[in-house]
């Protein structure tokens, strides 16, 4: 991951590219997420809209291995886009969704500050 070049504007689309260094099932990342969106909201969110966005995960991620990448494209008061290297694996037209789920990276609770840093363009 490449740090931003400018200083980071959540009112803009952008992109955030992962390189995975081991292999984990869609099931985990799934879960991991939804885990991490319901932590970072205390209760925010209600049960049935954690389901769906849990279906949305399901139906946009796949299982990854070593090495490979997945490119979510955050579209401010539309939703987002989510990517292998060769094709777009799903489109989540809900910007709700969109705002908790890049908020396992980028809000300033999360579990990987040092990572929030580089991101932002805060820590070379």
């Amino acid at each position: 991951m490449e740090p931003a070049a400018a200083p980071f504007d959540p009112a803009q689309p952008f992109a955030l590219e992962l390189t995975y260094q081991r292999s984990i099932s869609r099931t985990r990342i799934v879960q991991t997420s939804i885990d991490e969106i319901r932590r970072l909201s205390e209760g925010r969110y209600s049960d049935q809209q954690l389901q769906r966005w849990e279906a949305d995960m399901a139906r946009a991620f796949t299982d990854v291995n070593e090495g490979d990448q997945l490119t979510g494209v955050y579209l401010p008061g539309i939703g987002c886009r989510f990517y292998s290297r060769t094709r777009l694996l799903a489109e989540v037209r809900d910007a709700e969704f969109a705002r908790a789920f890049f908020a396992i990276w980028l809000d300033p609770r999360t579990r990987d500050t040092q990572l929030r840093n580089r991101l932002l363009g805060a820590e070379k």
